[in-house]
């Protein structure tokens, strides 16, 4: 009996680009959340939801899961921890009390505009490593796969992404 990815070309990973993109933005991703992690002990949750919020202002959780492509619960653990820290304060919706608006506390305000800095800074220097072209080509690339994937993604979202 043969087998059939034998006798196939086959797949190599390394050339592949959806594997080649996740590799690149898992690698990225690591480097700066080394910054915010070994500064302020933050997780990828607990900053996404920082910067959500402190970009944005009050927001629901939901809100947050949808901005940041988190699964509820990753959102919740991250609320919670930015409460104990006291950077993250709740105020219930007077129409709905199912729901809560979640917003920064003065110490999460100066965390995130820190932190926002830092992350301009490690911006610009990815942006100065790819060179004027490279930048522009690169934010072009993105936009494009944003735009014809990004209309697929309500549909395929998954809970493991």
């Amino acid at each position: 009996m043969t087998n059939k990815v034998v006798d196939r070309i086959p797949l190599i990973l390394e050339e592949f680009t959806p594997y080649r993109l996740n590799k690149a933005a898992e690698t990225i991703s690591r480097r700066f959340s080394s910054q915010y992690r070994e500064q302020y002990g933050l997780t990828r949750p607990e900053w996404r939801t920082l910067a959500t919020l402190g970009q944005f202002g009050a927001q629901t959780a939901t809100a947050i899961g949808l901005h940041s492509s988190m699964h509820k619960t990753k959102v919740s653990r991250a609320v919670f921890s930015l409460e104990q820290r006291r950077w993250l304060k709740r105020r219930r919706d007077e129409a709905d009390r199912r729901t809560e608006h979640l917003e920064l506390t003065a110490a999460g305000l100066k965390a995130y505009e820190h932190l926002a800095k830092l992350a301009y800074d490690f911006e610009a220097d990815l942006f100065a490593r790819l060179g004027e072209h490279g930048t522009r080509d690169l934010k072009a690339g993105l936009t494009a796969l944003e735009t014809y994937y990004g209309q697929y993604a309500a549909v395929t979202s998954t809970d493991d992404d």
